[in-house]
C-alpha cells in the first residue's frame, strides 16, 4: 500500500526533524511552529479528501488535538534529552497499546498476535529501561517517550471516535485549537532560543502530509494492514539516528528497539 508506506516515511522524518528541532531550541517553539506549519499543510486537504463539519466533529478533533500535542511536546522533549532510537520505537509501542487497552475496556477481545505484542511490549520497556540506569539523560528520554505515547494513544482513541463523514475536519479543528493555546503559552512564558525554523516547519508539514496519508490508506485498504505499516515509522528514526547523529544503543537498549517495533507490528495486526 503505497500510501501507508508514504505515510510511515513522513512520520519517521518529522519526528527525526522536530527532535532535532528541539536540541537547539525550547520545546514549545518547536511545537507551535511545527503546529502552525502542519495547519496551513493541512488547509488544502480539505479539497482533496472533502467532509461535513459538525458539533461532535468539532469537539471530538478538540480532545483529540489536546491530546495529540501533550503527547508531541513531551516526544520532543523526550528525543532532545534521550537517544532517539529508543524513544520513537517506545513512544510507538505505547500508542499502540493504549487503544488496545481501552478497546479491551469496552468489551473487545484480542486475538492471541495482539496479545504476544503487549506482552513483547512490556518487556522492551523493560530492556531500554534497564540500558539507560547508567545515563540519567537517556532515563528521562525513555520515561518521556513512553509518557508520548499515552498522549498518542489518546490521540489516535479520539480521533477514532469522530464522525465518518466529517474528513479532515476533526484534525483542522484539533490543530487549530492547539496552535492558539500553544502561542498565548509563548506569548506568557516567551521561550529563548530560536534554533533552526526550517526543521521546525518541516517536521510540521511532514507529519500533517503522513496524517492525510494515513486516511487516505485507510479508505482505500483495511486499517488493520495500514496500521501495520504505518507503525514501522521509528525505522527511520532509528536509522537517522544512527547515520547523522552517530547514535550508538547498549545491547539492552537495541534489543528493546527490536522488540518494540516488533509488537507495534504485532498488536497493530
Amino acid at each position: 500500500m503505497p500510501s501507508a508506506l508514504l505515510s510511515a516515511g513522513a512520520y519517521g522524518l518529522a519526528d527525526f526533524a522536530g527532535g532535532l528541532a528541539a536540541r537547539r531550541a525550547s520545546v514549545l517553539r518547536v511545537t507551535v511552529v511545527a503546529q502552525a506549519a502542519g495547519l496551513v499543510t493541512l488547509l488544502p486537504g480539505l479539497w482533496l479528501v472533502g467532509g461535513t463539519l459538525s458539533g461532535s466533529a468539532a469537539v471530538t478533533g478538540m480532545l483529540a488535538g489536546l491530546c495529540g500535542v501533550s503527547g508531541l511536546l513531551l516526544y520532543f522533549r523526550g528525543l532532545a534529552v534521550g537517544p532517539m532510537g529508543t524513544v520513537a520505537p517506545l513512544s510507538a509501542v505505547v500508542a499502540a497499546g493504549l487503544p488496545l487497552l481501552v478497546g479491551i475496556v469496552w468489551g473487545e477481545r484480542p486475538g492471541p498476535l495482539t496479545v504476544g505484542g503487549m506482552v513483547l511490549a512490556l518487556v522492551a520497556i523493560v530492556l531500554a529501561t534497564m540500558g539507560s540506569r547508567g545515563e540519567r539523560a537517556a532515563l528521562q528520554g525513555v520515561l518521556l517517550g513512553l509518557a508520548s505515547g499515552a498522549g498518542f494513544g489518546l490521540f489516535f482513541v479520539a480521533l477514532d471516535a469522530t464522525p465518518s463523514d466529517s474528513g479532515l475536519w476533526p484534525l483542522i479543528v484539533g490543530r487549530a485549537t492547539t496552535v492558539t493555546l500553544l502561542l498565548l503559552a509563548v506569548a506568557a512564558v516567551r521561550p529563548k532560543g530560536r534554533g533552526n525554523p526550517w526543521l521546525m516547519v518541516a517536521s510540521g508539514v511532514l507529519d500533517s502530509v503522513a496524517n492525510v496519508f494515513f486516511l487516505l490508506a485507510t479508505r482505500v485498504g483495511e486499517l488493520g494492514v495500514t496500521s501495520v505499516i504505518v507503525s514501522l515509522y521509528p525505522v527511520a528514526v532509528v536509522l537517522l539516528a544512527r547515520a547523522v547523529l552517530r547514535e550508538r544503543l547498549t545491547a539492552a537498549q537495541m534489543a528493546g528497539v527490536v522488540l518494540a517495533i516488533g509488537a507495534s507490528v504485532a498488536m497493530s495486526a
